[in-house]
Order: C-alpha cells, then sequence, then structure tokens
C-alpha cells in the first residue's frame, strides 16, 4: 500500500519537497496523506523570501574574465566595482593579476559569503571587500573600471547612472549585453561570449567661441553618447561639424573656420575645449 503510493507520488511529478516529505512520513510508520498532498501542494512556498535577483548568477568563465579585464587595461592603482559580483572572480582576478583594489556588490547573502571566503583563499581580502547591496544604490563615481554581467534590461536601467555619476574617462565593460544606442567603443569575440567596452564620454554639448590661427567662429557642438554634431559660423557663413567624437575628455572634429576642413583635436577641461597637438586651438564656452 505504501509502496504503491510512493510510486504514484513520483510519477505525479509532486516535486523533489513533496516526495522527502512523503518518505520522512512512511519512516515514521504514519500514513500519508494520499489525496490531500498534491492539492496541498505550494512551489511557492519553497521559494517564498528568497531575495530578488537583478539578474540571475552565472558564473563568468575564466578567459572570459581575463579578457574583461585586458579589454578595459586594468592597472595597479585602478579601483574596480563589480555590480552583481556572483563569487567574487573578477575583482579577485583584478586583484591578483593587476593590482588593483575594488568593491564587489550583489543582493545574495550567499554570494557574499562564498565571494569574501574566495578572495581570504586567494590572499587579496586587504584589496578586495564584498558588499551585500541593492546594486541600483550603489555608489559608483569613485570607479575606475566598472564591471558587469547584468542583463540587456538591467543594464539599460543603469546607463544614465553611469554617464551622470561616473568620470570622463572610466571604462565600462560588460560581458555579453549591451548599452542599446550607446554605441560600444570596443568589443571583443572570446568564445562564445561577446565583450563590449565604454568609455564614458565627458558633456561637451553648448555654444562656444572657437579661436585658430587669427581667426574665430561660432561653434555649436550637439552630443549623443560619444557622437558630436553641429555647426561652425564664421564670416556669416554655416557649416556642417564632421566626425565629431568623444572618448572621455578627449574630442576630436572636422570643421571649416574659413581657412577649409581642418582637423580639431584636443580636451574638455573646466567647460572649456583646447588642442593638445602641435597646431594651436581653443573653443571658449559662450553663456
Amino acid at each position: 500500500m505504501r509502496s504503491r503510493f510512493l510510486v504514484r507520488a513520483l510519477v505525479a511529478g509532486a516535486g523533489v519537497a513533496l516526495v522527502v516529505a512523503i518518505a520522512w512520513l512512511l519512516l515514521r510508520g504514519e500514513p500519508a496523506p494520499e489525496a490531500q498532498a498534491p492539492q496541498d501542494f505550494n512551489p511557492a512556498q519553497f521559494v517564498r523570501g528568497r531575495t530578488n535577483l537583478d539578474a540571475p548568477y552565472v558564473v563568468t568563465d575564466y578567459e572570459v574574465v581575463d579578457a574583461m579585464l585586458a579589454l578595459a587595461e586594468v592597472r595597479p592603482d585602478d579601483y574596480v566595482i563589480d555590480l552583481g559580483s556572483g563569487d567574487g572572480r573578477i575583482l579577485i582576478a583584478a586583484a591578483r593579476s593587476h593590482g588593483a583594489r575594488g568593491l564587489g556588490v550583489d543582493i545574495d547573502p550567499a554570494r557574499i559569503r562564498e565571494s569574501s571566503a574566495n578572495a581570504r583563499n586567494a590572499g587579496v581580502a586587504h584589496r578586495v571587500t564584498f558588499r551585500r547591496q541593492n546594486l541600483f544604490e550603489t555608489p559608483i563615481a569613485e570607479a575606475d573600471v566598472l564591471t558587469l554581467y547584468l542583463t540587456a534590461e538591467t543594464n539599460l536601467r543603469l546607463r544614465q547612472r553611469i554617464l551622470s555619476q561616473m568620470r570622463p574617462g572610466t571604462r565600462v565593460v560588460s560581458h555579453d549585453f549591451d548599452m542599446g544606442d550607446w554605441r560600444y567603443d570596443r568589443r571583443q569575440r572570446v568564445g562564445n561570449a561577446t565583450i563590449y567596452m565604454w568609455i564614458v564620454p565627458a558633456r561637451a554639448a553648448g555654444r562656444y567661441t572657437l579661436i585658430a590661427d587669427g581667426r574665430t567662429g561660432l561653434l555649436t557642438l550637439e552630443q549623443g553618447f560619444q557622437q558630436l554634431t553641429g555647426s561652425l559660423t564664421t564670416n556669416g557663413v554655416t557649416t556642417r561639424v564632421e566626425q565629431g567624437w568623444m572618448s572621455g575628455d578627449r574630442v576630436r572634429f572636422i570643421a571649416n573656420l574659413g581657412d577649409g576642413r581642418r582637423e580639431y583635436e584636443g580636451r574638455i577641461a573646466g567647460g572649456r575645449l583646447e588642442s593638445t597637438g602641435q597646431r594651436r586651438w581653443r573653443a571658449d564656452p559662450i553663456g
């Protein structure tokens, strides 16, 4: 009788938890609730109280970890933040192989315990810290490198914080998921994985007085992530700004200040554009 009921429970697919409960009752010599158990079985009760994750926990292959850190050109003086740090392998590799410091954030306490133990075993616990925290509440402004293995939706939710809070020149590296229409600066395939890297651009949109070789003009720049477009007006003639691009605080564009199309390459500092090459020029902000 009891053997027939156990077989019937297995075939019904009530789940591992129900089978274990039935077996326990049988060992105690108590009758199993043959008719009632399947109706009362509620799978939700076995996951009640578990942490809600912004991204599923999937480990990154060590080959991909090494490629991510290499693509970001992690240096010994870098501070790396890993959002959704899992077992901590990205930060531990950054500390062991590159001498970096870092912070790993995960919402799952089991992952924090695991990553902290892994850091101690690797001898880098003095260089990396793991914290249980909602990644959308984690301060990220101090990072030199931000690493991600999340989801496409989570990346998009993080994008505005990255662009508004992180310093120009910060490197952002994501395993497998991009940032929508914020085009990557570099991309690399590693086996079946794709790695994307962005360099946070400074804000250069605005109106400037462009001065070069004794000439002046009204420079208007519009910005879409790294891309710059706009116009340059000199002596009543307006021409387009071409091939405009930002990389961190570095700026490059082609414009005609009345002496033909010329390349302008420089940096933005304090809201002012200044040349970095042999040809001297500057663009002072208006207003």
